[in-house]
C-alpha cells in the first residue's frame, strides 16, 4: 500500500535528519475525541534545538484529485493542530509532502495562499533518496 511506503520513507528521512521517532502513531485524546497523527518525534542532535518535539502527518497525494486530497489534509492539519495546542502545546505539527507534489501542486498560487492563511508547516521529502529536502515554517 502506498501509504505504508511513504510512511516508512518519511520515518527514515526524519531519522537520518537526527530525529528520534517517539510515537508511531502519536495518539492524543482531546475533548472526547481520539486522534492519531502519523508520527511523533524528538530532535536529539543540534544542541540549540535538542528536545524540540514535532508531530508529522504524512500525505502522498497519489489520487487523481490533488485538490480533494489537499482539502482533506488541510482539515486534518487544522484539527490535529487544535488538539496538540490543547494537549501537547510544546509539539509543532508538520504536514509531510513529497518533493514532486510540492514542486508541482503546492506551488500553485491558490495553494500557496491557503498554506499562508492557515500557517501550515511543511516537511518536503524526497521519495527516491528518503531524505528531507526542506522545512517550511
Amino acid at each position: 500500500m502506498a501509504r505504508d511506503l511513504f510512511h516508512n520513507i518519511v520515518r527514515s528521512a526524519l531519522e537520518k535528519d537526527g530525529w528520534l521517532i517517539t510515537d508511531d502513531p502519536l495518539t492524543i485524546r482531546c475533548g472526547g475525541v481520539d486522534i492519531q497523527i502519523d508520527l511523533g518525534a524528538e530532535l536529539l542532535l543540534a544542541a540549540e534545538k535538542a528536545g524540540e518535539k514535532i508531530a508529522v502527518e504524512i500525505k502522498n497525494f497519489v489520487s487523481a484529485s490533488k485538490i480533494s486530497e489537499f482539502h482533506m489534509a488541510l482539515g486534518q492539519f487544522i484539527n490535529y493542530r487544535t488538539a496538540l495546542r490543547a494537549e501537547d502545546p510544546n509539539r509543532n505539527l508538520y504536514l509531510a509532502v513529497p518533493l514532486a507534489i510540492y514542486n508541482d501542486f503546492f506551488n500553485l498560487p491558490f495553494i500557496q495562499i491557503v498554506i499562508n492563511e492557515n500557517k501550515l508547516k511543511l516537511i518536503i521529502y524526497n521519495v527516491d533518496t528518503e531524505s528531507i529536502e526542506q522545512w517550511i515554517n
